[in-house]
């Protein structure tokens, strides 16, 4: 039995030392390890210390030489103010207008077009310009005879096409009218879709900031006067330019409907020509009209001609006291009829130029002037020899 027991013993004291050499191999592979890891990262650590001292030490003239020979940072380009900003970006981006030929719909368009600052002085250098747009089924035929009238005027203006979605023509490179058409919709005449497009033209000009004025022309119109002169009437002028009158009779108050009440009354409904010239102030307000274009879009179809009325009434109803309730572009109704006269080539004299510069009186800023009408229409294509010919002469254009 008491050799038993000292067996017994000796087995446990091997098992226990075995166990214990087990314990210690073990610790001295995580010691080793341990070590091994530290002495690693101190090496690391060592080297970018020795590098970042080694770079600290090197001459001035080392490191400016470096420094010279990488490249500038970029400077971006303020297309308001003409100027660079270093790095700084400021409202350049947000007042870089997109490009005309974009993809917001018209909902959108509207939208952002309707954005307009609460504080009337602007935080930047802005020379104001005058926006010209043109509505019209193709190309503009007497392109050559505005090409003439712009030429010498690069900064002072915006040119803005809408024209039938069917016509694909570019005009040439190096032409005013390159590269300006807007994304267009199908107008017909009389029809609602034509004030659709007149204020689809107003949005795309607004989202320049620097456009101030807005003249809406066909490709039939010529301008009567030299740039300018058109520019100083439109820039200084207190007023906006939209025909508006009452007219009792058929094609007057005869094409009110009822059913546009209580937004509009008869007492209300107005008529003027299509061609406006306005300030950016109602320009704004006539792209943001969600009360009375939606009922003139309901209501006033087929022999309404939603083109004659919709602006007469709504500035007349709104901003009475800002308009002129002229417009500036002469037309010939003298001959009757749903269309104006049409002047071809053998109308084209001197004599007849000067007449329609100068053939009536008006106000212009509380004074009174022989200077009413700044264009006139129609001009058929086969006139454009002819006005080309006599023109220049006679509205001094820029040589």
């Amino acid at each position: 039995m008491k050799g038993e027991n000292s067996n017994q013993s000796i087995s446990y004291w091997k098992l226990f030392n075995a166990q214990m050499h087990f314990f210690n191999v073990l610790s001295y592979f995580l010691l080793f390890g341990c070590g091994l890891s530290l002495g690693v990262i101190l090496s690391f650590h060592l080297k970018n210390y020795s590098l970042a001292l080694h770079i600290t030490q090197l001459p001035l003239s080392t490191r400016s030489a470096s420094t010279l020979a990488r490249p500038p940072p970029s400077q971006p380009f303020n297309p308001v103010s003409g100027t660079s900003h270093g790095d700084r970006i400021g409202l350049t981006e947000f007042l870089e207008p997109p490009h005309v030929m974009h993809d917001m719909d018209d909902k959108e368009l509207l939208w952002r077009a309707s954005l307009a600052p609460r504080i009337p002085q602007y935080p930047f250098h802005r020379v104001p310009k005058v926006a010209f747009l043109f509505l019209t089924k193709g190309p503009v035929p007497l392109a050559p005879l505005w090409e003439k009238f712009f030429k010498g005027h690069q900064g002072l203006y915006s040119i803005y096409v809408h024209s039938d979605p069917s016509f694909n023509l570019t005009e040439p490179e190096g032409s005013v009218f390159h590269g300006r058409r807007i994304p267009s919709k199908e107008v017909e005449w009389g029809n609602v879709n034509m004030i659709e497009a007149e204020r689809r033209l107003l949005a795309n000009a607004l989202m320049d900031y620097s456009n101030q004025r807005f003249v809406l022309l066909s490709e039939a119109c010529i301008p009567l006067f030299n740039f300018s002169t058109v520019y100083s009437y439109l820039i200084n002028s207190s007023q906006s330019f939209v025909e508006s009158y009452d007219l009792p009779g058929p094609v007057g108050r005869g094409r009110y409907s009822r059913r546009m009440r209580p937004q509009v009354t008869i007492q209300q409904w107005r008529k003027g020509a299509q061609w406006f010239e306005m300030d950016r102030d109602l320009a704004i307000e006539v792209v943001s009209d969600q009360i009375y274009f939606p009922v003139f879009q309901k209501y006033c179809k087929g022999a309404c001609y939603a083109d004659e009325h919709y602006l007469p009434t709504f500035v007349t109803m709104k901003f009475a006291n800002k308009n002129s309730n002229r417009t500036l572009t002469w037309v010939d109704w003298s001959k009757g009829g749903p269309h104006p006269a049409k002047f071809i080539r053998t109308n084209v004299t001197v004599e007849f130029l000067e007449r329609l510069r100068s053939q009536s009186q008006c106000q212009y800023n509380g004074n009174t002037t022989d200077i009413c009408h700044l264009f006139a229409r129609k001009f058929s294509p086969d006139a454009l020899y002819r006005l080309l010919k006599f023109a220049p002469k006679v509205m001094q254009f820029h040589e």
